[in-house]
């Protein structure tokens, strides 16, 4: 009597799993979370060391005072004595940052940029990515 409980019991089991599996769905595949998505995020950021590919810093009035007012939060002069900016080169250049933030990223987590040219700069190989606050939609990172 109790080897043929045992075996029911057994066969119950087996076909219980063998539907569950067959039919398994995980959660994540059949629902969407309201207000969950993914963030594109922009920022405005200079790239430096471009080894004469850059903007022209006289051309390209952004990227000069850009550069300029990070040397001054800096403590370097770059003003004359008429207040005109001392600057020149094309080893840097003025960039916009996009990224696109996954929905459930947490701090510290990896995401790919891309880095595009706004003035006259040749080529960005090579050069350095300052750093460059990155904001959303509303505002907010």
């Amino acid at each position: 009597m109790l080897h043929k409980l045992l075996t029911i019991l057994f066969i119950w089991s087996q076909t219980f799993s063998a539907v569950y599996a067959v039919n398994s769905v995980r959660i994540k595949d059949i629902v969407s979370f309201e207000g969950v998505r993914s963030n594109q995020l922009v920022g405005y950021g200079l790239v430096v060391g471009l080894n004469g590919t850059g903007d022209s810093i006289n051309a390209i009035p952004y990227t000069k005072e850009s550069l300029a007012g990070m040397l001054e939060r800096l403590g370097v002069n770059v003003r004359d004595s008429d207040g005109n900016i001392m600057l020149a080169g094309k080893n840097i250049a003025a960039v916009m940052v996009t990224a696109t933030m996954p929905a459930f990223a947490r701090h510290g987590t990896n995401i790919d940029v891309s880095v595009s040219a706004l003035g006259d700069a040749k080529d960005l190989r090579g050069g350095t990515l300052l750093v460059t606050p990155l904001l959303g939609a509303d505002g907010d990172v």
